[in-house]
């Protein structure tokens, strides 16, 4: 890999341990990658907040000894200069307002969190803690180059937006924040953002159940492959756009998709098709069969938990909720918990959104969720969601059944303790 002479000096240690470790991590992903050179970036964001679960293995609390060993696998704690680019927190895993009496942990892990979120701090991390940075300030513009983890940001921001990152691992995002660069392969390169699959949409696709049920059919077919949609008959919003790159990262490994006249680079399908590309249809059958598999879990219709906000909720999203509840009281058998980043609650509490909400009996978090940090109320046999994403994941990792359901059967469900 060619390096300028200012990244050799990086890579030598002339900026520090830190810097060289990183830049380490960068030319080894680069030489897996085939890369040529290394590209400059605009911002990173990563997930480097450590607590027991790391500590343990090192019998050190220390946050600077936690972030060389996992962030930058060294084995002493070499002092890390401020980062290089914009730089953000994703998803974490407490909730800083609830992770006593809804998440349960002790105040030892809490402060243990909270002291690697203030380390980060110190090194201009944006504590956002949220799979969507984009929903609250923390976005690229087109054409800028990033480091980004979390898949459904990743496809977010490459599709709607029209930036530039692959999926990071923990690892390569903390040393691109400290250098501000990333190896030039993958979809920083303009041949590989050619779509290779023309999926032929043939079913009705105008609410945000059906972008969610669409995308999880796509990732399951087509893996990692990109892919332009033709036959798109209503405009989706961003909450759709949202939730369509995130199930199709979850059921397959979909990093961009074009479609013709909403997403930023794709005009026509022809534009962006790739000659000899495959094609695929979507159409009812096909649709009610991903409904059918994202319920496989499923065996009945009581349900104890009703979770929304994967991933994390819009404003809109959040007054849709309000909507649904207004009114109304959720069941004492059954919890609902609304997650949305932490910026958006702040509005939600200071304009009384979250007020209308949790008069409902409803509770609104943030910073991380059920399937990251890996907790539900007590007692949960069976949920309800309206994301894919999710209902791909918590049955999985929690040993729960899942129901996969629109936004307002999964509120119904949360009032009457059942799914209609």
């Amino acid at each position: 890999m060619y390096l300028t002479a200012e990244q050799r000096a990086m890579a030598d240690g002339e900026q520090g341990e830190a810097v060289a470790a990183a830049m380490q991590i960068l030319v080894e992903y680069g030489d897996i990658m085939g890369a040529e050179d290394m590209v400059e970036i605009a911002s990173a964001a990563g997930a480097n907040i450590y607590g027991p679960r790391h500590s343990a293995p090192l019998g050190s609390d220390d946050p600077e000894r936690l972030f060389g060993r996992f962030s930058l696998r060294t084995d002493g704690a070499p002092t890390a200069p401020a980062a290089k680019v914009h730089a953000c927190q994703l998803i974490g895993p407490i909730d800083r307002e609830a992770a006593g009496d809804v998440q349960g942990m002790p105040q030892s892990a809490v402060d243990r969190v909270e002291a690697s979120q203030s380390y980060l701090a110190g090194l201009g991390v944006s504590l956002l803690n949220t799979c969507t940075p984009y929903q609250v300030g923390f976005l690229p513009e087109f054409g800028d180059h990033c480091a980004w983890m979390e898949s459904s940001a990743v496809v977010f921001i490459n599709s709607v937006i029209g930036a530039r990152t692959n999926t990071e691992g923990r690892e390569s995002a903390a040393a691109s924040m400290l250098t501000g660069l990333t190896p030039n392969a993958g979809l920083h390169l303009d041949g590989n953002r050619k779509a290779e699959v023309r999926v032929r949409v043939e079913a009705p696709v105008e609410d945000t159940f059906a972008w969610n049920v669409l995308g999880y059919w796509i990732g399951s077919v087509i893996d990692d492959a990109v892919p332009v949609l033709d036959g798109i008959t209503a405009t989706p919003d961003l909450v759709q756009l949202k939730q369509l790159g995130a199930a199709a990262a979850s059921s397959g490994d979909v990093e961009l998709f074009h479609i013709p006249g909403v997403t930023a680079e794709c005009r026509s399908v022809e534009e962006v098709l790739r000659p000899g590309a495959r094609e695929v249809v979507f159409g009812p059958a096909e649709l009610a069969e991903t409904v059918a598999r994202l319920n496989v879990t499923r065996r009945g219709d009581e349900v104890d938990f009703v979770m929304i906000g994967c991933p994390h909720a819009s404003y809109g999203q959040l007054q849709e909720v309000a909507a649904l509840l207004e009114g109304r009281t959720v069941s004492p058998d059954v919890a609902l918990w609304i997650f949305t980043p932490s910026a958006l609650r702040d509005r939600a509490r200071e304009e009384g959104l979250m007020a209308s909400i949790e008069a409902s009996g409803a509770r609104v978090l943030s910073d991380t969720c059920p399937a990251i940090a890996q907790f539900l109320p007590p007692g949960t046999r069976r949920f309800a969601t309206d994301s894919a994403k999710q209902g791909h994941y918590l049955p999985a990792i929690m040993g729960v059944e899942g129901a996969f359901a629109p936004t307002a059967d999964c509120v119904r469900a949360a009032i009457d303790g059942r799914l209609p």
